[in-house]
């Protein structure tokens, strides 16, 4: 395969298990007594996975960060739409998938993922590769310190591979976490990049690395910052209010969660993204001039937090 050794599939695979270790470790170190709940699973077809869950902490009220390993005869509709021509391909498919849903409504949920993916060579042609993966940030109040040093954290994971990538990988960030039904974004953004094989496989892996650092870099300083905040009912009821949109987005449009369903995945480990509490409010608005007006006015608009 151009560009990429034959044991390059297993050092990506080390690199994710090693990364789940690492996240579920600091998560665990943020909220003293709580541990994260450990899920191995096989998939008939190929492969499995590892799914962790931390439940009703005092910090996190569910995080879940999830390593898959799958296979397949054929690549799913959701990867096939963009890429026509790798339709009918055998593929292998992992990736490292984290959701925290904090319990305090001032600290932000936060979202990251790392994926690989390799369709082989059919008909004479040869296996196609590609990275994919981000971060993004999911606020319920706003703090422009908070969106400033996620932001910067992003930008300096991207600054060795070219001053043009941080814009770019932030718009395409902008672009698909958008709720299009809804005409607003699902929060302050971060990165995002797929069909990632520009730099060569040593140097994207690389750079999928950066990425993986950089989100606890970017979010554990938050939730320490926000986590012992006052709230009260009204904080609480926001927080579920806009973790419903949370839910639209992943049920309705998040590839992940579509590929993972359409590869006869998991159900409870893709689903792991969900929150454990949510609600809807029939054509709900916030009182202009308030806090929570304030997020849809200043902090659900894209903008250059950097």
């Amino acid at each position: 395969m151009p560009g990429m050794d034959p044991e390059a599939a297993g050092s990506v695979r080390a690199y994710l298990l090693e990364l789940q270790d690492r996240i579920c470790s600091a998560l665990e170190g943020e909220d003293p007594g709580s541990r994260f709940h450990r899920d191995a699973w096989d998939r008939g077809e190929g492969g499995g996975g590892i799914t962790r869950v931390l439940l009703d902490g005092q910090v996190f009220e569910q995080a879940g960060v999830g390593f898959s390993s799958v296979r397949g005869a054929s690549l799913p509709t959701s990867s096939t739409a963009r890429r026509p021509d790798l339709a009918g391909r055998a593929f292998t498919a992992m990736g490292v998938s984290v959701v925290v849903h904090p319990r305090n409504p001032h600290v932000p949920t936060s979202h990251m993922n790392a994926r690989f993916l390799v369709a082989e060579g059919t008909g004479g042609q040869p296996p196609v590769w590609w990275f994919g993966g981000g971060f993004d940030l999911t606020p319920y109040y706003g703090y422009r310190e908070d969106c400033a040093l996620w932001h910067r954290t992003a930008r300096e994971a991207c600054a060795p591979f070219g001053d043009e990538v941080y814009p770019r990988l932030k718009a395409d960030c902008d672009a698909y976490f958008f709720l299009k039904h809804r005409n607003e974004p699902r929060g302050i953004g971060g990165l995002f990049f797929d069909d990632l094989d520009r730099w060569g496989f040593k140097g994207c892996f690389d750079f999928v690395r950066r990425v993986g650092s950089a989100y606890l870099e970017a979010y554990l300083p938050i939730v320490r910052r926000r986590r012992e905040t006052p709230y009260g009912e009204r904080e609480r009821e926001f927080q579920l209010y806009r973790r419903g949109r949370y839910v639209e987005f992943n049920l309705i449009y998040d590839r992940g969660t579509l590929f993972g369903l359409q590869s006869g995945g998991r159900t409870e480990s893709i689903l792991m993204s969900i929150p454990p509490r949510a609600r809807w409010r029939y054509d709900w608005k916030p009182e202009p001039g308030t806090p929570e007006a304030e997020l849809y006015d200043e902090y659900l608009k894209p903008k250059d937090w950097a």
